[in-house]
């Protein structure tokens, strides 16, 4: 399976689509594999991508060019990017709203490329987009990239028949919950990179964004700038709250189709009232409302209607947002317009894998013949324990996994959980049911009251089982928990229900509790997926949407299917972890950046190279490519009538050279001066810089080239600096190092090390930790500097061949007697940058060895080809350094 980043750009050829003799089978099969728009939509906003968002409103520009083109704030140690799932739904959206003025039915079958879809389809009579995600892959966040274009758009565009009013659905009160924590205080719009900065584009977006939150029925002053009103479905059309379940907790209600519309409760009323004159509605997990007898779609015909009466148009868009949009028969929505499905989440890592049992393991399990709940499925939750056992004792210090079980009733549930509780300890009081009886309550001889206090607790604890708080370790239950219940601990889904190919459970909705992550995205995570042979039949009908599985003994005896986990070896009382700690000094930079320099830059003292000033025709002057400082192509831009502004073009290059600079200010002061270097120096003789022509020479590999590294090698000159030395600022201890999480990969178990394990980033690492830790006697302690979530991250910063400030990251750290540490970097193919690193390192133990004396810190530089010549000579690790170290 070829894996990629959930950042990656995926273009329309790399897709997923089903196979030929799919395209080839009857209309009900393909209807349920590919959504019929989505072919022409992908390469549309694709090309559209690669155009540079050309003929689009400044406002939906703006905000495309700052969500997916500027460097965001790094937070916990990683900058924040939105993942190329949430990127393409979002351009999908703008794109058809805006360029395709795709708004009606006729428009968007302008987009079909089945030829098997008919105007009927589409029920309603206002723009619908449907979006179609993965679970995992982040709706919540990309029904907030369309409230904030919807409401700048309306703000800032004259005429937009866009919306500042937003209906937040949610269909039961897990996925409220869910929302709420993004939405309550505009949290997630506050704290994440949603909202451009004051001053960008020449507006003022954070100012500007002031709408009034309302959550359910605490409704408070309708806002002339702006209201989101977040709630559950039934809010909007009855009359008096439902009868709170266990159902209408998890999977939410069912309206009744002759419920009266007319008599909603106040938010109701105010939807549908003369303070309220355009709306754009926002339905989490839409697939609850694909039938149009139900009340909730007729009453958004008649929010719709009412609209139209007071305003001449109606709703200004209904965005649906869900993982299984799809109707009874399985066939997915016709208004789906951008589709990211399960097997490109798993590609691009957004989600764990899942991981079936292998042939030979399913052979040793049989469901038995017997009435006895227990004894008829013993195997596979034998099966399901022993797997989920493996993944607890190896994660249960930095997470805890939960076992989920599906049964058929709630009379198995309670069976299956207390035989959990009474035969394994590590259950002993672990064990949450979850469980329903026709009437919907928990028990059926207690008081009302007591439903709800004891429905209450249930849906906390259901909630927070995620948290290290929660007692649970295992789920038994009935309901499918098909959404909202977002999740990320459970790691292994054991099924004892017969599911069918008709079920109204779809294969995807029976292992989603389980696919969401807990760790990096870096870091391959599995689902262990066990159950009944229907059970796993049905799973198994994901590979016709493309989900590969992968297949593993399973069973005692066997390994477990977690991510490695790399940490200090507590436990192991044969280790004396204060005698194999190494003392890793903080040292202050050495190398530096001074910003307030930039202001000393003077173009007037640039030896340059000048470009001759080339002339174009008509259609050539048209396009404008843009490309980074590296030369990667970021936009182009095609102008049929107008010439662009040369300030956009001018703030263009001075935003990459600050970007590759690593300055993240200056852009006041770099201005000018990038603005009078292209005017007066760049070419053979001064130019406009509102000319067309001197504009689409800008395009061309030889001006910015010479632009971009004439600017660099200035800054540098002026910025970056040395101070001489450096002074000790702390010390790290590696026994107080984070555990890291890695890919399963060969590793070795040290005695001559902090941590449990010790793996290397290729063979030659492992090889040489192998030496460390068996062949040399004289190494009494050593680690490897693990990188990224956790582990050591130990690093010092160097001017690389560029002249940008980069940070080095040794391999491994040395103790051969107290006191007596190296910094070892092996080396397979050696390049110039690799030479800085090394000049580097030895400079850095220069410093530390001169400002204390308690330690001694001496660089080595293995190199493959030498250490491959001479590694059976070599007795000691005193011998390599005889050969290897850095002097």
């Amino acid at each position: 399976m070829k894996q990629s980043d959930p950042f990656q750009i995926l273009s329309p050829a790399e897709r997923w689509a089903p196979s030929k003799s799919q395209f080839e089978a009857s209309n009900d099969e393909y209807e349920k594999l590919l959504p019929p728009l989505i072919y022409k939509i992908r390469r549309a906003v694709s090309q559209w991508r690669e155009e540079g968002y050309s003929a689009v409103s400044e406002t939906s520009k703006n905000l495309l060019e700052f969500w997916f083109n500027c460097d965001h704030p790094v937070k916990d140690g990683k900058q924040f990017r939105f993942y190329f799932a949430q990127r393409e739904a979002i351009e999908s959206i703008i794109y058809l709203y805006e360029v395709a003025g795709a708004r009606d039915k006729y428009e968007l079958m302008k987009f079909d490329s089945s030829q098997r879809i008919s105007t009927g389809m589409f029920e309603e009579n206002w723009t619908r987009y449907v979006v179609k995600m993965a679970t995992g892959a982040g709706k919540t966040k990309v029904m907030g990239l369309t409230l904030i274009w919807s409401y700048f758009h309306k703000l800032y565009e004259e005429n937009s028949q866009l919306s500042q009013n937003f209906l937040v659905i949610a269909p039961n009160i897990i996925v409220l919950n869910r929302l709420l924590k993004d939405f309550e205080g505009l949290k997630m719009f506050r704290e994440e990179p949603f909202i451009p900065d004051n001053g960008y584009g020449g507006r003022d977006w954070q100012n500007d964004f002031q709408p009034t939150l309302h959550i359910q029925d605490d409704l408070k002053p309708v806002s002339e700038s702006g209201n989101i009103f977040i709630t559950n479905i039934h809010r909007v059309f009855l009359n008096e709250n439902p009868e709170q379940t266990v159902e209408t907790i998890f999977l939410g209600i069912k309206p009744k189709p002759d419920a009266d519309v007319s008599k909603g409760m106040d938010l109701g009323k105010v939807l549908r009232s003369d303070k309220i004159h355009d709306i754009v509605v926002l339905n989490d997990e839409a697939h609850h409302i694909h039938d149009t007898d139900l009340a909730w779609y007729k009453s958004l015909e008649d929010i719709d209607n009412k609209l139209k009466l007071k305003s001449g148009s109606g709703m200004s868009l209904q965005a649906d947002f869900s993982a299984t949009p799809r109707h009874n028969n399985g066939a997915i929505f016709v208004q789906t317009i951008s589709d990211y499905p399960l097997v490109e989440a798993v590609r691009q890592r957004v989600v764990k894998t899942p991981v079936l049992p292998d042939e030979a393991s399913r052979q040793k399990i049989h469901e038995k013949e017997s009435n006895d709940f227990i004894e008829r499925y013993h195997d596979y939750i034998q099966l399901g324990y022993l797997e989920w056992e493996k993944q607890y004792q190896e994660l249960r210090n930095l997470k805890i996994p939960i076992l989920f079980i599906m049964t058929m009733n709630t009379k198995e549930a309670d069976v299956c959980a207390e035989y959990l509780q009474q035969n394994f300890p590590l259950l002993k009081n672990s064990v949450l049911t979850i469980h329903t009886n026709k009437s919907g309550n928990i028990s059926e001889n207690t008081s009302q009251k007591r439903d709800k206090e004891e429905l209450e607790k249930l849906r906390k604890a259901a909630d927070d089982i995620d948290s290290d708080q929660s007692p649970y370790k295992a789920v038994v239950s009935v309901l499918m928990l098909r959404e909202g219940w977002d999740v990320r601990n459970v790691t292994t889904i054991v099924g004892l229900r017969p599911f069918k190919a008709d079920s109204k459970i779809l294969p995807e909705q029976a292992i989603g509790r389980g696919l969401r992550k807990m760790f990096s995205l870096t870091d391959e995570e599995k689902l262990v997926v066990v159950g009944t042979p229907a059970f796993l039949e049905f799973v198994e009908s994901l590979k016709t949407e493309g989900v590969e599985f992968e297949y593993s003994p399973m069973g005692k005896g066997t390994k477990g299917k977690t991510p490695l986990i790399i940490e200090v070896d507590k436990g192991n009382e044969h280790k004396d972890l204060d005698a194999l700690d190494i003392p890793l000094p903080q040292m202050s930079p050495r190398i530096y950046r001074e910003y307030k320099n930039l202001n000393e830059i003077d173009i007037n003292t640039f030896q340059n190279k000048k470009v001759p000033l080339k002339t174009f025709n008509d259609e050539e002057l048209k396009e404008i490519i843009f490309t980074d400082i590296e030369g990667n192509f970021s936009h182009k831009t095609i102008f049929k009538d107008t010439v662009p502004d040369y300030r956009n073009v001018i703030g263009f290059f001075t935003t990459n050279i600050l970007k590759e600079s690593r300055l993240i200010s200056g852009f006041n002061i770099l201005y000018p001066k990038v603005e009078g270097f292209v005017k007066y120096k760049l070419f053979t003789k001064e130019v406009s810089l509102s000319d067309a022509q001197t504009l689409r020479n800008l395009s061309e590999a030889e001006a910015k080239h010479i632009l971009y590294e004439t600017f660099k090698t200035a800054i540098n000159n002026l910025t970056v600096s040395d101070r001489g030395t450096a002074e000790v600022r702390d010390f790290i201890s590696l026994k107080n190092t984070k555990p890291k999480i890695s890919d399963n990969r060969p590793f070795l178990i040290p005695k001559k090390s902090v941590f449990n394990k010790i793996i290397g980033d290729n063979d030659f690492e492992l090889e040489f930790a192998a030496a460390l830790e068996n062949k040399f006697s004289d190494v009494t302690a050593f680690a490897k500097n693990t990188i990224g979530d956790g582990g050591v991250n130990f690093k010092m910063e160097y001017q690389a061949g560029d002249g940008i400030i980069r940070e080095y990251y040794p391999d491994f750290f040395v103790k051969t007697k107290p006191g007596t540490f190296f910094l070892v970097e092996t080396k397979g193919r050696e390049d110039l940058e690799d030479v800085r690193k090394i000049k580097r390192l030895q400079i850095w133990c220069s410093d530390v060895n001169k400002v204390q004396k308690e330690y001694t810190y001496t660089p080595v530089y293995v190199k493959q080809e030498m250490w491959d010549k001479r590694k059976n000579d070599i007795k000691s690790f005193d011998g390599v350094c005889k050969i290897f170290e850095v002097k």
